[in-house]
């Protein structure tokens, strides 16, 4: 086989058009051999004799796209020193770009004999693993331009590929589950049929499905399993996956751009699928594990696990962070992605034990010219000591806000002395964000995700049922502050379905009115359920698609139709936070720009805030108090609008504020009716707002006069224009 010397950078396999250039890091190794394998497994060693900064590489002029391989690293094993090489070992590059194949779980796969894991397995693993493939980086992006949405015009929509399309009746049943079901037209028109902005996909790396599911026939359905950063997902490609996964997801990235979506991905960098001392001999340990992971100080055969996975990637090093930052510039600018969401984000801040907001990581993201430009989206903890981290994200970063989903859940199933905290996560969480400068969208703003209920769960159930997970019911959390609306699961009591279908409603017109950025969970406009089940990460089944053919129609209007307001309507939208402070613009009261009012129409009083029992509230927002321009650099106005919230379990009366605020008010959002469709109410009179409900009311405006179409008008106008001469040819 011949080879040339090659390059160091990049790192993994690149075809320049006539030859493959390879790179890979090791500082332990004492020898690299690049392993090349035929459609027969026939396996060539191509040993790499250059070496420059720990980097061994070569040229081979002669591989192309489609080429299979790994590598084997000849050096020290010794667990208790934290290295474990083993030339027995075939490793998937790190830096591999589309992955062929799955591991089997094998005892070949592990360096230890079972049942003894001081041992040491000699045993070759080549049969067992996942291959790399080589790609061609040519693709046809046919003028391809991101949206670049701004975060106050966002939407987010979180999806799960498979989940998303499997059932879905207009796609084609091969590409059912795929990255074309999720480019499929039908799809596509129904995310701008909500009005979404962004899909943020569950994870998409190549993972590993865990042996301990497979043996209960069940399998790691959400994909927090890590593998290869660079690769995606190769069951997700509807024509094979020699490869071919590249050029299908860069499609699908593609279509949704021209429809004005952005692509955003769910990222696990905090660890790998490698586990902990006990698992398998994949890529990272075999090749630099004391690069790659953290390891006990004092014990390095053994692994620092923040994620509760086995183990947790090593920030400290600078070719783990190297590995992070190619993996999200290679994203960022050869896939077209728009954004990342970190999963478990403060375990990549945790640079010595205590996470730390100016740790490496975070610093390289904010200098970096590609990756800065992106959305970056924490899940700001982990389950190490301080892992919540909720609001403590550098000013480049959003999080999502679990304070707003607790806050919100539980002001709409009736807790108690919630009122101040449900303001301020409504309003875009001040409180978390702006004493470090950022902006109301530094909250993503979510109800339900994929971790925990359906919004039609959360309504229906008190208790988790996950018994299909094969757990006994012990795995999910317990405390999900949901409220079953008087029956536990389904039922047929008419008030309990009019409760449930109300409370849905609420939750989601919250959501979208809300400050920050919405973020739905895929399936909650239609009703879907999991059936009680909270943890559906190892239940890829009808459990947890979409089943298109049940959807709830009423609530998917009612959620494009809260969603048009918004849309509409930049006071739901504010890229500042409100100060309280009076506005005048033109003639009339000088009002602030957001006011809290009672159920008797005045302003809240402070002793108003600390009642106990306080379960209703209504807001004033003021359009003329917006204090931002447009991009041509014009104020930015709005109508005035005034939203009630009644989580009590009576109906409540209020009366509207003086006419200062507006004299007239149309009614434009009813949750306890679905749509509102009434006469003006005047200042002064009382709307009563239905029990466990929601009413948004718009300042009134005379609908304009129509115009004339007649010819006689028309003709008009062109003698105007004519100067009198009446041209009607």
């Amino acid at each position: 086989m011949e080879a040339w010397p090659g390059d160091a950078y990049p790192l993994g396999a690149t075809y320049d058009g006539n030859g493959t250039n390879f790179a890979i890091f090791s500082e332990v190794a004492d020898a690299v051999y690049l392993c090349l394998f035929d459609d027969d497994g026939t396996e060539t060693r191509v040993p790499l004799r250059e070496v420059d900064g720990y980097v061994w590489h070569a040229y081979l002029p002669q591989i192309l796209p489609g080429q299979k391989y790994g590598y084997r690293i000849d050096g020290p094993y010794d667990p208790a020193s934290g290295v474990r090489c083993n030339v027995n070992k075939l490793l998937l590059d790190p830096y591999a770009k589309a992955v062929s194949g799955e591991i089997d779980w094998a005892q070949p796969l592990f360096g230890y004999n079972f049942g003894d894991p001081d041992s040491r397995n000699d045993e070759d693993s080549a049969e067992h693993m996942m291959l790399g493939v080589v790609v061609s980086p040519f693709f046809d992006w046919d003028g391809d331009r991101k949206p670049r949405t701004p975060y106050h015009r966002s939407v987010i929509y979180e999806a799960h590929v498979k989940g998303l399309t499997e059932l879905h009746p207009d796609v084609p049943e091969e590409q059912r589950g795929t990255y074309a079901g999720v480019a499929h037209p039908s799809v596509i028109a129904h995310l701008q049929k909500l009005g979404v902005t962004a899909i943020e996909l569950m994870p998409v790396h190549q993972f590993v499905n865990d042996s301990t599911l497979q043996d209960k026939g069940l399998s790691n359905y959400w994909g927090y399993n890590t593998i290869g950063f660079f690769a995606p997902q190769n069951t997700y490609c509807s024509t094979g996956d020699a490869g071919q996964q590249v050029q299908e997801f860069k499609a699908m990235v593609r279509e949704l751009h021209l429809a004005g979506i952005e692509v955003i991905l769910d990222v696990v960098y905090n660890h790998t699928a490698e586990g902990n001392h006990l698992g398998p001999t994949l890529s990272f340990r075999g090749i630099d594990n004391q690069a790659y992971y953290r390891l006990m100080e004092d014990e390095q055969q053994y692994y620092m696990d923040y994620t509760g996975t086995g183990n947790s990637l090593n920030v400290r090093h600078p070719h783990a962070l190297q590995l992070l930052m190619d993996s999200l510039r290679y994203w960022a600018t050869e896939m077209h992605v728009d954004g990342f969401r970190f999963d478990l984000a403060s375990t990549l801040a945790r640079e010595f034990y205590d996470v730390d907001r100016l740790s490496t990581f975070f610093e390289l993201c904010q200098q970096d010219p590609v990756v800065s430009q992106t959305k970056l989206i924490a899940e700001p903890w982990d389950i190490g000591p301080g892992g919540y981290q909720v609001g403590n994200f550098p000013p480049l970063w959003t999080e999502w806000n679990g304070k707003y989903r607790d806050t919100v859940r539980d002001f709409w199933r009736g807790e108690p002395a919630t009122l101040g905290e449900f303001a301020s996560r409504i309003t875009g969480s001040s409180d978390l964000y702006e004493d470090s400068g950022r902006r109301p969208v530094a909250s993503i703003n979510f109800v339900t995700a994929h971790d925990g209920f359906t919004l039609r769960d959360l309504v229906s159930y008190n208790e988790k049922h996950n018994e299909a997970n094969g757990e006994d019911n012990n795995d999910g959390e317990s405390h999900n502050r949901s409220w079953n609306c008087g029956a536990e699961g389904p039922t047929d009591d008419p008030n309990v379905l009019a409760l449930r279908a109300r409370q849905q409603r609420n939750f989601l017109a919250t959501l979208l009115l809300s400050q920050g950025v919405p973020m739905i969970a895929h399936g909650d406009e239609l009703g879907r359920t999991q059936q009680g089940n909270n943890n559906v990460y190892c239940q890829d089944s009808e459990l947890s698609w979409i089943d298109w053919g049940k959807v709830d129609q009423p609530l998917l209007e009612f959620v494009a139709a809260v969603n048009r307001l918004r849309s509409e309507h930049p006071i739901f939208r504010r890229r500042r936070f409100f100060d309280g402070r009076p506005v005048r613009r033109g003639e009339g009261e000088a009002l602030p720009d957001i006011a809290w009012l009672t159920q008797d129409g005045t302003p809240m009083e402070p002793e108003d805030w600390d009642s106990p029992i306080g379960r209703f509230i209504g807001v004033f927002l003021n359009g003329q108090g917006i204090r931002g321009r447009d991009d041509r650099g014009q104020p930015i106005t709005d109508l005035n609008f005034l939203i009630y919230f009644n989580a009590d379990d009576v109906a409540v009366d209020f009366v509207l504020p003086s006419k200062d605020y507006s004299a007239k008010w149309d009614e434009v959002i009813d949750t306890g009716g679905e749509y509102a469709d009434s006469e003006p109410v005047a200042a002064g009179q009382k709307i009563s707002v239905q029990a466990k409900s929601m009413v948004v009311l718009r300042a009134h405006t005379p609908p304009p006069e129509e115009p004339d179409h007649s010819v006689a008008a028309s003709l008009a106008v062109l003698a105007d224009e004519k100067g009198g001469r009446k041209d009607t040819a």
